[in-house]
């Protein structure tokens, strides 16, 4: 794994502080960027206003993206994302409570890379973190127009 930052777009703080322990657990030292809305999700991928410091804040290599956000749905952010140039290529992985199938379409004809459903219990969401890591941050290759490294590559 690298120094590469993972988007975690979430409008409930406790979900972000449950996901944070773990990856802490899993060994996942990448950074996590935090925004609560669709509105700061685009800001952030923009690096408008508060987010335009790329030091500070940069680019992504994932995104996780819940679906019921204020101001822009999940599924507005994903569907802006696909559009946006500098960011159409990055790995967005829907990571909500919804399991309906309705939503599972929607969010891959909006262009989700991968539909996860949040786990109740924090072993099971434990789980998830190491599968996440082992699939998305060691085994995944990140596409270089972004100017992002393969996550295997060691860090600088």
């Amino acid at each position: 794994m690298n120094s590469t930052s993972i988007l975690y777009v979430e409008d409930e703080e406790t979900d972000v502080m449950l996901l944070q322990h773990a990856l802490a657990k899993a060994g996942i030292r990448n950074p996590l960027q935090t925004v609560k809305d669709g509105k700061q999700a685009r800001d952030y991928l923009s690096g408008d206003g508060l987010f335009a410091d790329r030091k500070l804040h940069p680019l992504p290599s994932l995104v996780l993206l819940d679906l019921n956000l204020p101001y822009w749905s999940g599924f507005e952010v994903l569907e802006w994302i696909r559009q946006q140039p500098h960011v159409r290529r990055v790995p967005v992985i829907i990571f909500t409570s919804s399991s309906r199938p309705d939503d599972i379409a929607h969010a891959y004809d909006a262009g989700a890379n991968a539909y996860l459903v949040k786990p109740n219990a924090l072993s099971d969401l434990t789980a998830l973190t190491l599968a996440l890591r082992d699939f998305w941050l060691l085994l995944n290759r990140f596409p270089g127009a972004l100017g992002i490294r393969d996550a295997a590559s060691p860090a600088a």
